[in-house]
């Protein structure tokens, strides 16, 4: 596993795919901003198949030139990077194209170690109807089958730090070094404060181990945030609802996950069928891997 603390003083290497969508053009805006203060080298990936398609899903070629899909692909992928270049004006920040054909997955998991990519930034159109997933199907084949940090951003993303960060979390995963190094990077990058939520059932308590993973985690964040992180427990509501109505309550902007607890990703991230919830559509998660 890279550790995101040794590059991230001198340079941070963010793999950035594309589909060429405003969606994953949105990805790469957010990104920029969100770290505007840090060198970084922007590795922007299409992963294409010889294979005509007649979907736009992520990750899949688009219908370009049925003669030449490679060559097509490869100018539109230089066309876009060239047009982030021309309208970037931050001097710490790099773009490079990345033209791949294969399998999606496969092909991630090459680039992670060739370029010691340290974060992955998705684009997703989020849930707009009653029986569309959070994210497509390649953004959550990368969150649950790929060791990379993911931060994946939804189509009506706000372009601007985040000031309010939740962290919801039910304290069964102990805390580790570097998922804790992965949220302070989060809170440095934009002085935001960090809310962790837990959601629990009307009479119900924490365990032992719960309690002990709690009190690390408070310990950790005292010593290093003091007044900018703060416990908030949400009682009789399903993880779901818990979180849409913290969310809302707080004008929350981000919400950090740990791939651990799958219990809530797959709730929150991959339920089949999902509500009409604002947040999945403005509120960028932010996926932690050890």
């Amino acid at each position: 596993m890279t550790n995101l603390w040794a590059h991230s003083v001198c340079m941070k290497n963010i793999l950035v795919p594309t589909d060429f969508s405003e969606n994953s053009k949105n990805a790469l805006k957010y990104s920029q901003i969100l770290f505007n203060s840090l060198e970084c080298n922007f590795y922007i990936l299409f992963v294409g198949t010889l294979l005509d398609s007649q979907t736009n899903s992520f990750g899949v070629l688009p219908k370009l030139n049925n003669d030449e899909p490679k060559e097509d692909a490869k100018e539109r992928l230089a066309d876009l990077v060239d047009g982030f270049k021309k309208q970037n004006t931050n001097g710490k920040h790099h773009f490079y194209p990345l033209l791949e054909f294969g399998f999606f997955v496969p092909t991630i998991r090459k680039q992670l170690e060739e370029k010691d990519i340290e974060l992955i930034v998705m684009g997703t159109k989020g849930a707009s109807g009653l029986k569309e997933k959070v994210v497509g199907s390649n953004a959550g084949d990368v969150i649950t089958k790929v060791q990379c940090n993911t931060l994946v951003i939804p189509n009506d993303v706000e372009f601007h730090l985040p000031q309010e960060i939740a962290f919801p979390t039910d304290f069964n995963i102990f805390y580790s070094h570097y998922i804790l190094r992965s949220i302070e990077e989060m809170l440095e990058v934009g002085s935001g404060k960090l809310r962790i939520m837990n959601a629990i059932r009307n009479g119900d308590g924490l365990s032992i181990e719960q309690e002990t993973n709690k009190e690390y985690l408070f310990d950790y964040l005292e010593e290093s945030f003091q007044e900018r992180f703060s416990f908030h427990t949400v009682t009789n509501k399903n993880v779901k609802s818990a979180i849409q109505c913290f969310v809302e309550s707080r004008d929350v902007e981000m919400i950090i996950m740990v791939a651990k607890n799958l219990n809530f990703i797959e709730q929150i991230l991959f339920d089949p069928i999902v509500e009409k919830i604002s947040f999945h559509t403005k509120i960028p998660f932010y996926v932690i891997h050890e």
